[in-house]
């Protein structure tokens, strides 16, 4: 496998050298699992819930209508959103304060029933978020995926990025680094490969001392 040596090498060249590539990289926020933990379960469903519905669409358009999306299911309050009623689903159909897409909307509710639950489980869903190992990242992926709504593949993948976890994402460019150093030999599907780029990550980190957020971007931004 490529030694992230060689890696960041070349993420230095394509980005005007060293001091090129950190000022790239100045803006990635990786928050402790302390601070991640003291989030409101409702910050939780909220940050879900936005990468749900800029999944497939324009995420400045929904990123203008977010305020609309607090008001009408009342700040992400687990609650409120757990009980959904029927009348209510109607009421979200016909609101054009927000992206009014049924299935989409129906996860708001599904999610808050998955956080709900993690609630019970862990204290809050905050606290499983936030003290889920990083060395095991893609069976956090797989839990999202099969408890919750629409938060498979790069949805979840992003969610955790934006709630500040420390993480990779498996863009087009890190796939294209992964097989070129011999990691996987297609776009990461099967447990077997998952695992295996989870190993890949977890070497790099080893070797560098860096955080996996930052290994993941300075990983894309080595593709030429």
């Amino acid at each position: 496998m490529t030694k992230f040596e060689i890696i960041r090498a070349r993420a230095e060249e394509n980005n005007g050298g060293p001091q090129g590539l950190e000022d790239r990289l100045a803006g990635i926020t990786v928050k402790p699992p302390s601070e991640i933990a003291a989030m409101g379960d409702d910050r939780i469903l909220s940050e879900l819930s936005l990468r749900v519905f800029q999944s497939g669409f324009n995420w400045s358009v929904v990123q203008k209508k977010w305020p609309g999306f607090e008001e009408a299911f009342h700040g992400f309050d687990l609650g409120p959103n757990i009980f959904m009623s029927d009348d209510e689903f109607d009421e979200h159909l016909k609101n054009t304060a927000i992206v009014r897409h049924a299935k989409k909307i129906l996860s708001i509710r599904d999610n808050a029933i998955f956080l709900s639950d993690l609630a019970k489980e862990h204290g809050s869903a905050a606290a499983f978020f936030a003290n889920w190992p990083v060395d095991d990242l893609v069976g956090l992926w797989e839990v999202m995926k099969k408890r919750g709504s629409r938060l498979g593949g790069a949805t979840g993948q992003y969610s955790l990025r934006f709630l500040g976890k420390e993480s990779f994402i498996l863009s087009r460019d890190v796939t294209a680094v992964l097989i070129s150093a011999g990691v996987i030999e297609k776009p990461a599907t099967s447990k077997t490969a998952l695992k295996a780029v989870q190993g890949a990550f977890n070497d790099w980190k080893a070797e560098s001392g860096e955080n996996m957020t930052r290994i993941s971007r300075i990983v894309a931004m080595s593709v030429g």
